[in-house]
């Protein structure tokens, strides 16, 4: 049952240098033009060219599980969903299924915890010395449609709370005008809010028109310093696809060759199965290589795939599937 020696390892680090972004030159993107046909061809062949099975399949759902943002972004959240939330973060699977395949001892948590502004106290409280980093949304999260003035304010809040990451959203119509230079001047000053906590742009791509309005945002994001960028709130009616990640991954491959930055890559919203992740990460793999899979460069937003991926994890150790209802995600 020994998964350690398996390169997709969990307790492994990178290092790189943060994203600090480039002046602003539409000449860089302007000619971008997605072909919709080419990408949805391409990413209609990934979940049929890869079996990832056994052992094997254990050890990447190992790195999907690092690579979780355990997210709680509900109405009704309170102080207990969040201690919850917490607690499964630091102990995300059952030490009898850990110790069945010899990872007892890999330190194994999420990659974050992300809530509502109000709720980062309660997460600080929650995780105490525990080194996992605390995301919050921001900036009049989901819709952004709110004064640049009091999206820097809520930011800076979040910060002195205790976040250490900040999701932000961007105005979409910015992006549907095409007012590319009025995008960096806004995800610009968002960085220099953000101080040291790394900052993730959410383009909300299912408001998005087209793909070329998504590779475009996502190289203006990118020139702007964003440290991360994501594909959705979770909360539009179209949320995280293989498609728009492709068109976004690309574009994070172009702007490392052009800079030298590494950005992140972060789909969200409606990715609930371990098939899922998997398909995800060896997009990552294909298109961006062994380095992004880490939780450094690479992460997903969801709430009820971290249960899912415990379930396919116990099929691994014991040969039955178990009620979903006994993993709960937190």
């Amino acid at each position: 049952m020994n998964v350690k020696n398996i390169k997709s390892n969990n307790t492994e680090k990178l290092h790189h240098k943060r994203n600090d972004g480039i002046p602003f030159d539409a000449n860089l993107f302007k000619e971008i033009n997605i072909n919709r046909s080419a990408v949805e061809r391409r990413a209609a062949t990934l979940g049929g060219r890869r079996s990832v099975k056994k052992q094997w399949q254990a050890a990447w759902l190992l790195k999907a599980l690092s690579c979780i943002d355990l997210t709680t972004l509900a109405g009704d959240d309170t102080k207990s969903n969040v201690q919850r939330l917490c607690a499964k973060a630091k102990s995300p699977v059952r030490q009898d299924l850990l110790k069945a395949m010899e990872m007892e001892d890999a330190n194994i948590s999420v990659g974050a915890v992300c809530v509502y502004h109000n709720l980062i106290v309660d997460a600080v409280d929650a995780l105490g010395d525990n080194k996992i980093p605390i995301a919050a949304v921001s900036t009049g999260f989901p819709a952004g449609n709110i004064p640049l003035e009091e999206k820097l304010k809520q930011i800076e809040l979040s910060v002195a709370a205790g976040a250490t990451e900040i999701d932000i959203v961007v105005s979409r119509n910015l992006v549907i005008q095409s007012d590319w230079k009025g995008l960096y001047d806004e995800v610009s000053a968002c960085r220099k809010a953000c101080g040291e906590a790394h900052m993730k742009t959410i383009l909300a791509t299912g408001e998005i028109p087209t793909y070329t309005k998504v590779a475009k945002a996502s190289w203006v994001s990118m020139m702007a310093g964003s440290d991360f960028i994501k594909t959705s709130t979770g909360k539009e009616n179209v949320n995280a696809t293989i498609p728009v990640s492709l068109v976004m991954i690309r574009t994070i491959r172009e702007y490392h060759e052009l800079t030298g930055y590494k950005v992140g890559f972060k789909p969200a919203g409606g990715i609930s199965k371990a098939k899922q992740a998997i398909n995800w990460l060896v997009l990552i793999k294909e298109e961006l290589g062994n380095e992004w899979l880490s939780p450094e460069l690479f992460r997903f937003g969801a709430s009820s795939l971290l249960g899912d991926i415990e379930r396919q994890l116990e099929h691994f150790v014991t040969g039955r599937y178990s009620a979903a209802f006994r993993h709960p995600m937190a």
